[in-house]
C-alpha cells in the first residue's frame, strides 16, 4: 500500500492546527487505498500551538510533530520537514487554510498519472489586491531576469514524489529556496490552478522584511543580472564622467578668463555617483550575504523534540 505524507509547517497557529488536521484527515481517509501520515513542524511558536499539537499526537499516532529549538526561518523549516517524511509522496501546505485541503485528491490523481511534482498555482487570490499585484510584478521581473525557469505564483504548495525528495536530500543546501529548486531541478511537473483563500484565523507572520528576504534569496540565487547591471552602469558612468571632464577642460582652455566651472556640477556629480555606488554596494552585499550563508554551512534546523516518529 502506498503512503502519502502531508507536511504542515506552522508558527503561532493555535486557532488553525486542530481544525486543519481534521480537514486533512477527512480528505486522506477518502483515499481508501493509501496509508498516510500527517506531520506538523513547529517553528518555535510562542502561543499554545505546541500544546495543541501534543494533544493531537496523543489522540492519533498517525499525526506526528517536530518542534524546532528556535525559529529557523520560513524556508529552512518546511524544507527540513519534507526530508523527514516517509511516504511515497509528500504534500506540503500552509497551516492557515489559504491552501485548500480539497486539492489533496487532485494532487494524488495527477501523481498517479505519472507526474513527479504537482504544483498548485495561484490564479486568483482573496488576499490584499495590492499585495497580489506586487507579487505578480515581482514574478514577472524575476522570470525575465533569471537564467532558470521560474514558476509564477507558486508558493511551495504541492505534491512531491519520493524520488524528488531524495534529490533534495543530496543537495545539502543550508539556505534552500524550494520554489527555485523545483523549477531548476524538478522532474516532470503538472501545474494545477487554484484560488487562494483568506486566512481562516490568526495573524500572518509575514511582513515586508520577510517578503524582501524571500525576494533577495530568489534574486541572488537565480539571477546574474544584478552584478552585470552594476558593471555595465559603472562603465557607462565612467565614460560619461571622462567625457564631461574633457569638455570642461577644453572650454576652460579656450575661455580661460571668462569660463567659470563653479561648484554646482561637482556637487551634483558627487551626490549622483555616491548614491549609485551605495546602491550597487548594497546589491553586491546581498550576493555576498547569500554566499556567506552557504559557506558557513549551518544545519537547516535543530530539533527540540519530535513526537510519534518511533511508530
Amino acid at each position: 500500500m502506498k503512503k502519502i505524507s502531508v507536511l504542515v509547517p506552522c508558527y503561532n497557529e493555535e486557532e488553525n492546527v486542530e481544525p486543519l488536521s481534521i480537514a486533512i484527515i477527512n480528505q486522506l481517509e477518502h483515499l481508501k487505498h493509501y496509508d498516510w501520515e500527517l506531520i506538523f513542524i513547529d517553528n518555535c511558536s510562542t502561543d499554545n500551538t505546541r500544546k495543541i499539537l501534543e494533544d493531537l499526537c496523543d489522540k492519533n499516532k498517525k499525526i506526528k510533530a517536530i518542534f524546532n529549538a528556535k525559529n529557523f526561518g520560513q524556508f529552512n523549516s518546511p524544507y527540513y520537514g519534507l526530508l523527514q517524511t516517509s511516504g511515497d509522496c509528500a504534500i506540503s501546505m500552509c497551516a492557515d487554510f489559504q491552501d485548500p485541503v480539497e486539492m489533496i485528491p487532485k494532487f494524488v490523481k495527477e501523481w498517479e498519472n505519472g507526474y513527479k511534482i504537482v504544483c498548485a498555482i495561484k490564479t486568483t487570490s482573496k488576499e490584499n489586491k495590492i499585495m497580489f499585484f506586487l507579487r505578480s510584478c515581482y514574478y514577472s521581473i524575476i522570470k525575465k531576469m533569471s537564467d532558470v525557469e521560474q514558476i509564477e505564483h507558486f508558493t511551495g504548495f504541492g505534491l512531491y514524489d519520493r524520488s524528488f525528495i531524495e534529490t533534495l536530500r543530496t543537495l545539502d543546501d543550508p539556505s534552500p529556496f524550494l520554489r527555485g529548486i523545483v523549477a531548476e531541478l524538478g522532474y516532470r511537473r503538472k501545474n494545477i490552478p487554484y484560488e487562494q483563500a483568506k486566512r481562516r484565523a490568526g495573524k500572518t507572520s509575514n511582513n515586508w522584511y520577510k517578503l524582501y528576504d524571500a525576494a533577495m534569496l530568489s534574486f541572488t540565487s537565480y539571477t546574474k543580472i544584478g552584478i552585470r547591471i552594476a558593471t555595465i552602469t559603472g562603465f557607462i558612468f565612467s565614460f560619461f564622467s571622462l567625457f564631461t571632464a574633457l569638455i570642461y577642460l577644453i572650454l576652460k582652455l579656450l575661455n580661460w578668463n571668462t569660463f567659470a566651472a563653479g561648484t554646482t556640477p561637482i556637487l551634483i556629480g558627487v551626490f549622483l555617483f555616491g548614491s549609485i555606488q551605495l546602491f550597487f554596494i548594497g546589491l553586491i552585499g546581498e550576493y555576498i550575504l547569500n554566499i556567506n550563508t552557504r559557506v558557513m554551512h549551518r544545519p537547516l534546523v535543530i530539533e527540540e523534540k519530535r513526537i510519534n516518529f518511533d511508530n
